[in-house]
């Protein structure tokens, strides 16, 4: 006779907990809130030069370029950071 219990159907066996330092993060949830993040730091960073143009009444603008160049850097810069690092 067999005492092990056996999951229920449509149910699945019960998972090891991940091992410590690693996540159990689907890799397209986590690559595509790296894009989510690059595009939100990139479109705060057009929007404020902007904003800044318009206060200031610039017929060139010289901020929206600025903070528009200083974002995309830190967007990849934190794209680099939030890459898994390979063993």
């Amino acid at each position: 006779m067999d005492n092990s219990v056996d999951p229920k159907p449509g149910k699945s066996a019960p998972q090891s907990p991940p091992e410590p330092g690693r996540s159990r993060v689907n890799p397209f949830l986590q690559y595509s809130g790296l894009g989510l993040q690059m595009l939100v730091t990139i479109g705060l960073g057009v929007w404020l030069g902007s904003w800044l143009d318009h206060q200031q009444d610039n017929r060139t603008p010289i901020w929206t370029l600025l903070l528009a160049l200083l974002s995309i850097a830190a967007s990849i810069y934190l794209l680099i950071r939030g890459l898994p690092k390979q063993p």
